[in-house]
C-alpha cells in the first residue's frame, strides 16, 4: 500500500510535527538553568574541597605535635590527662617534664595534654 508524501512512518519520535495541523515544537531554552546548577555544584564542591583541605592541615598539625613530644626525651612513662612541659635542653635536645615554665627556668617551648587514644594535644 502507497503512503500519501505528508505522512510519516513514525510520527510519535519525530522532533517536529508530522503534518500540517500538528503543533509547533518549540524547545526550551535550558542554558539558565543549566548556569545555575553549575554555579550552585562549584559553590558546594570548592566548599568541600576548603574543609577538607582545613581537616588535612589540622592532621599534619596534630602529626607534628605527635612528632615532637614523642621525640622528646623522657624517663617516666605519660598519665592520660596530665599535663607536662616540653623544654629545650642544654645538649639541643627537648625533654619532657611535669615541672611547670612558671617554677623552672629553661627554654620552654609548649605544654602538653596525653589523650585517651595516646595522642598528644597541645594546651
Amino acid at each position: 500500500m502507497e503512503k500519501p508524501d505528508n505522512v510519516a512512518d513514525n510520527p510519535g519520535i519525530l522532533p517536529y510535527g508530522s503534518n500540517i495541523g500538528a503543533p509547533a515544537i518549540k524547545l526550551e531554552n535550558i542554558g539558565g538553568w543549566k548556569q545555575k546548577n553549575v554555579e550552585k555544584v562549584n559553590k558546594r564542591i570548592v566548599q568541600r574541597y576548603q574543609e577538607l583541605n582545613e581537616e588535612i592541615q589540622k592532621l599534619v598539625q596534630e602529626y607534628e605535635i605527635n612528632q615532637l613530644v614523642y621525640g622528646a626525651k623522657f624517663n617516666f612513662e605519660p598519665v592520660v590527662g596530665e599535663i607536662y612541659h616540653l623544654y629545650n635542653g642544654k645538649d639541643g635536645i627537648s625533654f619532657l617534664s611535669l615541672i611547670s615554665p612558671t617554677e623552672w627556668n629553661q627554654p620552654y617551648i609548649g605544654s602538653f595534654k596525653l589523650d585517651s587514644e595516646n595522642k598528644w594535644i597541645k594546651i
